[in-house]
């Protein structure tokens, strides 16, 4: 009988799937860079790259509710917070990494066809400042609609913000040359449509593994700094196509996954796997060292290296824009409170 072998996943148990789910892929797979299936070397980043941006969001329901408006109409809602922002920094590190636009927006999530004016929380001391929850209808009064809209409406901004920040590329250009000039870092898999920014999304758990059993073993052997070939990418339906690639942040400890610290990176790409824009392969090329870079250590983050550090600081901050979970919620309770009490007298 052959010896068991167990690796550990190298992330909390308390973090849900953990960083290696590994579900099977059932879509498209192209070669699109070559059809040399082996690691490319790292790449300097080239000096013409003055700018990166982190961008991430969060959200958080903070309380469920039963709304009903004037004209009789009731159904489910919630109050909810969000937020986006971006870590702004030099990949060459010669200024100071700064966060930008890192502000909570609040919104009551109610059924459809209610008539709602925005809730303001008054505080008792002022010094903590009003809350001002802007009404917004979900898609229907199932009781998940309002944190389903309030998810929507976190990764749309998170799409604008990535975008607006970085630069404007036009993706069917022949020479990438004069174009790479801001590139923005997104966590987590890329949303929605191309709006012609540079972006990439950076996915740090792999739930899904796309490649197929003779081509995965390459990320075992990967050495921090190399990626693999650029591959198109079209989903299961047929509704998505990203081209991919994988870069490895750190070596594995030999009690580990041997996938341990390797990220999927994506890029936007057309329907028809015809063309690589030079602006893909560009950013595939820098990947590797900026994101070796960027990494963060165990003793520092129990998600390292994947959640990266300019994440790491960037997430603390958003949590403190939203403020104190339970802060919040008493503030809620109180509001309510008072309003019944006002109706009572009226």
């Amino acid at each position: 009988m052959a010896p068991m072998r167990i690796r550990l996943d190298p992330w909390p148990v308390d973090i849900e799937g953990g960083q290696l789910a590994l579900t099977p892929f059932d879509g498209q797979l192209i070669d699109i860079e070559t059809a040399r299936w082996a690691a490319l070397p790292v790449r300097a980043i080239p000096e013409r790259l003055r700018t990166v941006y982190v961008v991430d969001g969060k959200r958080r329901m903070e309380s469920r509710v039963f709304v009903e408006d004037d004209d009789g109409g009731s159904g489910m809602g919630g109050f909810g917070a969000y937020v986006v922002g971006a870590v702004e920094l030099c990949p060459h590190g010669s200024k100071q990494a700064a966060l930008k636009d890192v502000k909570a927006r609040r919104v009551l999530a109610h059924a459809p066809g209610l008539r709602l004016d925005p809730a303001t929380l008054s505080p008792r001391d002022p010094h903590t400042g009003h809350l001002t929850y802007h009404p917004v209808p979900t898609g229907g009064n199932d009781p998940q609609s309002p944190l389903h809209t309030l998810q929507g409406l976190m990764l749309a901004a998170e799409q604008e913000l990535s975008h607006g920040l970085a630069s404007a590329v036009p993706f069917d250009e022949q020479d990438d040359r004069e174009w790479l000039t801001a590139l923005t870092v997104q966590d987590g898999t890329l949303r929605s449509t191309n709006l012609g920014g540079a972006v990439v999304g950076c996915v740090k758990t792999i739930q899904t593994m796309y490649l197929p059993a003779d081509r995965v073993g390459l990320l075992s052997h990967l050495k921090p700094g190399e990626r693999t070939p650029i591959l198109h990418m079209t989903s299961e339906h047929g509704r998505t196509t990203r081209f991919i690639w994988y870069v490895r942040l750190c070596e594995a400890a030999f009690y580990q996954h041997p996938m341990s610290g390797v990220m999927r990176l994506e890029m936007y790409a057309p329907e028809e796997p015809d063309f690589l824009p030079p602006i893909v392969r560009a950013v595939a090329n820098l990947s590797g060292a900026l994101l070796c870079r960027l990494g963060s250590a165990p003793h520092k983050d129990a998600r390292a290296p994947q959640n990266l550090i300019p994440t790491a600081a960037l997430e603390n901050a958003m949590g403190r824009a939203m403020g104190s979970p339970e802060l919040v919620t008493r503030r809620i309770r109180a509001h309510i409170a008072a309003e019944h009490g006002r109706e009572a007298l009226a």
